[in-house]
């Protein structure tokens, strides 16, 4: 009896310590990710990377609390949740890669993720071998790793930066082509510190580079064909589209990394890239599944990498590695692009913007964890080292690039972070009218048409018009946005306003995506979701100025304290009075909207639709 009661307390005492254990898991997974969704927020808030505040948040709860070990808390399954996370980032990543923007910088693309690779991975070799002092096998590693430059920083740069001419293509596709490339060349200086003599290096790398360029390439392009001709054919419902693409990509994965490990990276980038250039499916809800996807996972990472530092990791920090990053941001990248570049067609401008940006952000943080690891437990006693020193690394260059890349922009006139320009749709009185009034004060606006007639007149009178489809792919790829921050739909259509108004949304956020009302007054049936702002107001419609005739002019009013708003009214009458847009003293067009109706200030000019 008294054993029976013993063994059913200790039963009882084994479910309460699962509980508890149950609970802080809950309780720790939940604040890691509440912490990395606030640190996005608060990035966003005060427009600086998040990386960097994620990181400062990992080292608060890690080394410098305690309060979050990550080897403890995931235990074994921590690294394979890192390189998953790092294979769907990577995917979404090729998602955003179009064929059409390589054009002209597809030959520097080129000799960046080659020649560049190489000049990088030897400077950067070199520099760890002097200053840091460390073995020449691991500097080889530690500069193959250093060859990524980070494209889940640079892309959230890049659209605060908005730089003009090539540089964002340039970039964007530098840094995700990289990122599979620079893990797979650390997997190859990996797999010849670790093999046994000359022949047996010589054989592995060999054997790693077929099946990761042949084999891992075939997985990733075969899985996305399939995956594709699935979704084509309706073998896929479409509330499971983004799940199926999901566990694909997961499985690619794991399938690349089976053959080859470490290679899964270069089969889901490629993946990424097939599936943003085929025209066979609308692929648009998978990419802001994985663009939502990707942050969550992106925050989350940061602050467990962050956290598994220790205080005596960062005491390995000295002066060597300090010197060692100030050569990598001074000369190895500078070295890089121009060599690079030369015989290129892009200014010296753009060269020095390009030799300073190559931030690292995710992929050299896990890649560096998972090789230091391997390396220490198989006797390298060295590799310590190598998580802070790219901690480091990523750090003082998320400052020191994310904290000059606008100041820079700017200064070689490279950047307009917030243009004020407008691209209308539909060409007729109003939008005319609206162009003449703003290139008078030297705002740009660019007038969109599929009416060949209206398209040509339009460019007699000196007007700046395309002849195209708004919503077509087309269009977007010749068009130059170039100071242009702004979109208006004013057809006669409802569906193309709507549609035109969801399709720019993506371009320019959709605070900034407005169209016309079609519907008589106080008719409205079009969901919020499916529309843009109302421009002007609801109360504007296309009918009202089909019903006037022409009769009704856009005018320019400078607001003084004798003569505000209120009076433009009263001078006009309430019916026949629209305002349309306020220009500031500064320049800056602000645009009336069912959302927006502040009044101007003094100085300010009124835009304002008359009706006669």
């Amino acid at each position: 009896m008294h054993d029976n009661a013993c063994q059913q307390k200790r039963f009882l005492i084994k479910i309460q310590k699962r509980r508890n254990l149950t609970e802080e898991l809950l309780i720790g997974l939940s604040a890691i990710i509440i912490l990395g969704i606030f640190g996005q927020w608060l990035s966003w808030y005060l427009k600086i990377p998040s990386i960097l505040l994620l990181l400062v948040f990992g080292l608060l709860v890690g080394p410098a609390t305690g309060l979050l070990d990550p080897d403890q808390f995931f235990g074994d399954l921590l690294f394979p949740f890192v390189s998953i996370a790092v294979a769907i980032i990577l995917f979404e990543g090729g998602l955003s890669l179009k064929i059409h923007e390589l054009g002209s910088v597809f030959g520097i693309v080129r000799n960046l993720i080659t020649i560049g690779t190489v000049i990088t991975w030897v400077l950067a070799s070199l520099s760890a071998y002097y200053f840091i002092g460390i073995s020449i096998s691991l500097s080889l590693l530690l500069g193959a790793i250093l060859v990524v430059t980070g494209p889940t920083v640079i892309i959230p740069l890049l659209r605060i930066v908005k730089p003009k001419g090539q540089i964002n293509s340039i970039l964007k596709w530098e840094g995700i082509v990289n990122d599979p490339i620079g893990a797979l060349l650390a997997l190859l200086v990996f797999d010849t510190i670790i093999s046994a003599g000359p022949t047996e290096a010589t054989v592995a790398v060999l054997l790693a580079i077929f099946k990761t360029l042949v084999i891992s390439s075939l997985i990733g392009l075969a899985g996305a064909y399939f995956l594709v001709y699935l979704i084509k054919e309706d073998h896929i419902p479409d509330y499971l589209q983004n799940p199926a693409t999901l566990a694909s990509v997961m499985l690619i994965f794991a399938l690349s990394n089976t053959i080859q490990s470490e290679s899964g990276l270069f089969a889901v980038t490629l993946m990424g890239i097939y599936l943003a250039n085929q025209k066979h499916v609308v692929i648009e809800h998978i990419i802001e599944f994985k663009e939502n996807l990707g942050i969550l996972l992106l925050s989350t990472l940061f602050i467990v990498l962050a956290a598994r530092l220790k205080l005596s990791d960062l005491q390995l920090i000295d002066t060597g590695v300090l010197v060692f990053i100030t050569v990598l941001i001074i000369i190895v990248r500078p070295v890089s692009i121009f060599i690079s570049t030369l015989g290129s067609n892009i200014n010296w401008r753009e060269k020095i913007y390009l030799s300073w940006m190559a931030p690292r952000g995710i992929v050299a943080a896990a890649v560096t964890s998972i090789f230091a690891i391997e390396l220490i437990h198989k006797g390298y006693e060295e590799a310590n080292i190598l998580v802070p020193v790219m901690f480091l690394v990523i750090i003082a260059t998320i400052l020191v690039y994310g904290l000059s890349a606008i100041p820079l922009a700017r200064l070689l006139k490279l950047s307009d972070p917030d243009p004020q320009g407008i691209l209308i749709a539909g060409i007729n009185k109003l939008s005319i009218e609206i162009h003449q009034i703003l290139e008078n004060f030297e705002i740009k606006v660019l007038l969109i048409d599929t009416n060949w007639e209206k398209v040509t007149g339009a460019r007699q009178q000196g007007i700046n018009a395309y002849f195209g489809s708004v919503v077509s792919e087309k269009t977007l790829e010749n068009i130059n946005l170039e100071g242009i921050g702004k979109f208006l739909s004013l057809t006669s259509n409802k569906g193309i306003n709507s549609l035109s108004a969801i399709y720019y949304s993506k371009v320019f956020d959709s605070s900034n995506v407005y169209q016309i009302n079609t519907a008589p007054k106080h008719n409205q049936d079009l969901l919020k979701e499916l529309r843009g702002h109302f421009f002007s107001s609801e109360n504007l419609t296309y009918p009202s100025l089909e019903e006037a005739d022409h009769q009704f002019q856009v005018k320019a009013n400078k607001i003084t304290e004798e003569f505000n708003l209120e009076s433009l009214i009263v001078k006009h009458g309430q019916s026949h009075y629209h305002p349309l847009f306020i220009i500031t003293e500064n320049k800056k067009l602000v645009v009336y909207s069912d959302k927006n109706s502040i009044a101007p200030g003094i100085g300010d000019t009124m835009i304002s639709l008359i009706f006669e």
